[in-house]
């Protein structure tokens, strides 16, 4: 039985040929730089993969958020699901490259009667046996089963990036969800206090018309305000019940009771550097996670390959055998069995040819959907640093109109007073004022949300998520 050993080593280093093709990395579909002029701020120093979530996101009630939400949000734990059932396929396939060893015992006895025995006399027989068996093993000669197994890995690997890219777009969505809130809350506030302030001008425009030093038309267009402003009232009381509602989904549970609040006005955000390198994007998980599946479908194509070769597998075993239970471990009661099969495929209607073809067209698939990620990141960090470029110097252009605004309205409210000028005048000033304090508050938050977008669009400074990938076989 000496040669049993070197059979199985021999069952398990067959395998090494590989018919994979030669991966190589799509070219970049997109330029070296971002784009640059009017709309871009000059170049500066820094790196944004140098800056951590919680560095980032300068406000401790949105860091209270955060952690609530990584901790108890559905779609991340769905997607960390996902990671594991795909590590325990990748586990599975893995498993295909070694011999299924196992020990297979048996025993029966049967009785024969005599008119059916050969010697006429009634017999009684026993049947014992003992094994250790190799199981339908492969072997990999063509690469076959090393190719699915790559197929296997790097599919849990991809599955390892959407993971950190769900996490990463949870992140940010908490960040705008909750900035949000609080700007409908604030103008929520600024359309109350107006109303009032609505309301106490109507009640005086009514005084002058039963005094007769105002007309009806003054009545009328004062309380145009007031029921403008009423509606505004119950709009916005809608949109912050709304806004909870939404960020309440994103957390997975309650919002905390002890949230100090937030000045909008305050730095909320860390600085992000302009004049980025485009390559900066490919640390974006869903670019990793899209060339993971290129890798993946490039690796079916050597299984596909392999399946025009012949196949061998083996299976076979090696124990004691005997008629009495008792005498399984007696000398001269070894057995053994051997029996490498071979199947070669001469015909099959082209299916094999087919599913060559299928292969190569999802690695096709594979490749357009890797360069399309790299397009739609490089639009998404491009039209953020547009936005960076731009929305500060709006945002103190709107600042400026409020305080013109409120100038305006005071003159206005003063002429009237005096009798210089009539109703329309201050009617006009005072609904500058409201929309013009609205859209700062408004601009507000779509430069804070355009900051947190471009951020996540870069892909860089996130904590990484927990699980870590194995190395990639090569």
């Amino acid at each position: 039985m000496t040669h049993k050993p070197l059979l199985l080593v021999l069952a398990m280093t067959l395998g090494g040929c590989s018919l994979i093709p030669e991966y190589q990395r799509p070219e970049s579909p997109v330029p070296n730089t971002f784009p640059e002029g009017a709309a871009y701020a000059a170049p500066s120093s820094g790196s944004v993969s140098k800056i951590d979530w919680k560095t980032f996101f300068k406000e401790p009630d949105l860091h209270q958020l955060v952690d609530l939400a990584l901790a108890n949000n559905r779609d991340l734990r769905k997607a960390a699901l996902n990671v594991d059932a795909y590590r325990a396929l990748y586990r599975i396939q893995d498993a295909a490259l070694l011999p299924e060893i196992g020990i297979a015992g048996s025993a029966g006895r049967s009785r024969t009667p005599g008119d059916l025995s050969t010697t006429g006399q009634q017999t009684t027989a026993g049947d014992n046996s003992l094994q250790v068996g190799l199981t339908s093993y492969e072997l990999d000669v063509w690469g076959r089963v090393r190719s699915l197994d790559q197929n296997a890995l790097e599919t849990y690997l991809a599955s390892e990036e959407t993971q950190r890219s769900v996490q990463l777009g949870l992140v940010a969505n908490v960040a705008i969800a909750y900035f949000t809130w609080r700007t409908d809350q604030q103008l929520l506030e600024v359309t109350q206090t107006t109303l009032q302030n609505y309301r106490h001008n109507l009640d005086l425009v009514q005084a002058s018309s039963e005094a007769g030093t105002a007309s009806d038309l003054d009545v009328r267009q004062a309380r145009t305000l007031v029921d403008s402003a009423r509606g505004q009232v119950h709009a916005f009381t809608r949109q912050v019940a709304q806004d909870a509602n939404a960020l309440r989904l994103l957390l997975g549970t309650d919002i905390p009771a002890n949230l100090s609040g937030v000045d909008l006005d305050a730095a909320l955000l860390a600085d992000i550097p302009a004049g980025l390198p485009a390559e900066l994007i490919q640390q974006r998980p869903d670019i990793r996670a899209a060339e993971h599946q290129l890798r993946a479908a490039n690796a079916n194509i050597g299984a596909a390959r392999a399946a025009f070769f012949p196949s061998i597998t083996l299976t076979g075993g090696a124990g004691t055998a005997s008629s009495r239970l008792s005498g399984l471990f007696d000398s001269g009661s070894e057995s053994w069995s051997f029996a490498p099969q071979i199947n070669l495929p001469i015909f099959n209607g082209g299916r094999l040819k087919a599913s060559l073809d299928y292969a190569k067209i999802q690695k096709d698939i594979g490749v357009s959907n890797y360069e399309s990620v790299i397009q739609t990141a490089f639009r998404e960090v491009a039209d953020g640093l547009a936005a960076l470029g731009t929305w500060g110097e709006q945002l103190e252009s709107q600042r400026d109109l409020v305080s013109t605004a409120e100038e305006y309205n005071q003159m206005a409210q003063q002429r009237y007073d005096e009798g210089v000028d009539s109703y329309l005048a201050l009617l006009d000033a005072q609904r500058q004022l409201l929309s013009a304090r609205q859209r700062l508050l408004t601009d507000h938050l779509a430069q804070l949300t355009s900051q947190v977008q471009l951020y996540k669009a870069l892909g860089g400074g996130w904590s990484d998520i927990s699980h870590k990938p194995p190395v990639a076989k090569q």
